[in-house]
């Protein structure tokens, strides 16, 4: 009976000896904007597939994300940060914050939001920002829908536009973006124009479209406002009751929206770059891009996504929107801001 009990004894210590360690998931922190959201069960769909711990460092909206980033990049506080666009993307790449990666999964990214030939900042999600407005007021006003920049500045649109500030606000400056493509030079005088008709400047865009829309609040005195083209889906979508119709539409005219392309990069100085190359893989990947349209109401940038009802049916795509070269943006971006600052003082 010793005998069987020392064998026992033997096989158990010799069998626990045979089995994998158990291992502590390895934390992996995203610094991101304040507008970053993804489903739960996606992001523990990837911490189960790589033993890991997601962690999300929500860090203001997208220049002071960079700015934190850029200020601490030699002790980085994230492995990964999400959210710079294309409008901030040469402050990113010139103060050298990311790794490069050319992640396998670029191959089912479509070409036109691969602005960065490095593969330092890879392309995660797209989307219009353009003018939407209050169905409502113009159906009762009986008035036309605004189909330029120029019928903006008539005196029929007088004190109806809310727009937010370019120097704090980033669809606002992507708003400023696009009437430089549009007008050249002259974009200062076409800011004039809008002024002395009344246009009203607000620092953000929940202030804009919260407060100051008419549709969104309900009291606001603006019909229109700059927002997202994929907006009136988020109308629907977070409606109180059930809709057919969304209450707000987008001003997709030619020139008149601006493309927003928001990319993720490695930071450099993490301990954790291989985890760190898998949730990026993992943020290109066809389940982490349809995810994104009903959280964030942004377009996929992977091929294979397919695309909520919802956004098919309500969400609009500008087929012609203001272009300005990356190389353009990135040395006068700075400079446009700050004319505009002063020419409206």
């Amino acid at each position: 009976m010793k005998r069987i009990t020392f064998y026992l004894l033997l096989l158990t210590l010799l069998l626990a000896s045979c089995a994998p360690a158990s291992t502590e998931p390895q934390t992996i922190t995203i610094m991101t904007h304040d507008s970053f959201v993804i489903g739960e069960d996606v992001i523990k769909s990837f911490e189960a597939d790589n033993n890991a711990k997601v962690i999300f460092l929500q860090s203001g909206d997208a220049g002071a994300v960079l700015n934190q980033a850029v200020l601490t990049k030699d002790a980085p506080l994230a492995d990964v940060l999400f959210g710079v666009d294309n409008t901030f993307l040469s402050r990113a790449l010139d103060a050298d914050i990311f790794e490069v990666y050319p992640s396998p999964v670029l191959s089912d990214i479509a070409d036109e939001f691969k602005i960065d030939s490095s593969n330092r900042a890879l392309p995660v999600d797209y989307g219009d920002v353009c003018i939407n407005y209050d169905k409502n007021y113009f159906t009762e006003k009986n008035l036309a829908i605004p189909q330029s920049f120029e019928d903006l500045a008539k005196p029929e649109y007088k004190d109806l536009l809310v727009v937010e500030n370019p120097a704090t606000s980033s669809p606002g400056l992507a708003f400023l973006l696009a009437t430089r493509a549009h007008f050249g030079d002259d974009y200062l005088a076409y800011w004039q124009s809008l002024k002395a008709n009344g246009v009203v400047f607000v620092d953000g865009w929940e202030t804009a479209y919260y407060t100051n829309f008419s549709a969104s609040s309900g009291k606001g005195p603006q019909p229109m406002v700059v927002s997202y083209a994929s907006s009136p889906a988020a109308e629907v979508v977070f409606a109180s009751e059930p809709l057919t119709e969304s209450p707000t539409a987008s001003i997709v005219a030619t020139d008149m929206c601006f493309r927003q392309i928001e990319f993720v990069g490695i930071l450099k100085n993490t301990p954790n770059q291989a985890l760190a190359q898998k949730f990026v893989d993992f943020m290109l990947s066809q389940q982490f891009q349809e995810d994104m349209p009903l959280n964030m109401f942004v377009y996929p940038v992977n091929k294979n996504a397919q695309l909520p009802e919802v956004f098919t049916n309500f969400a609009q795509v500008a087929e012609s929107p203001a272009a300005l070269s990356y190389s353009e943006i990135a040395a006068n971006r700075d400079s446009w801001i700050e004319a505009w600052t002063q020419s409206l003082k």
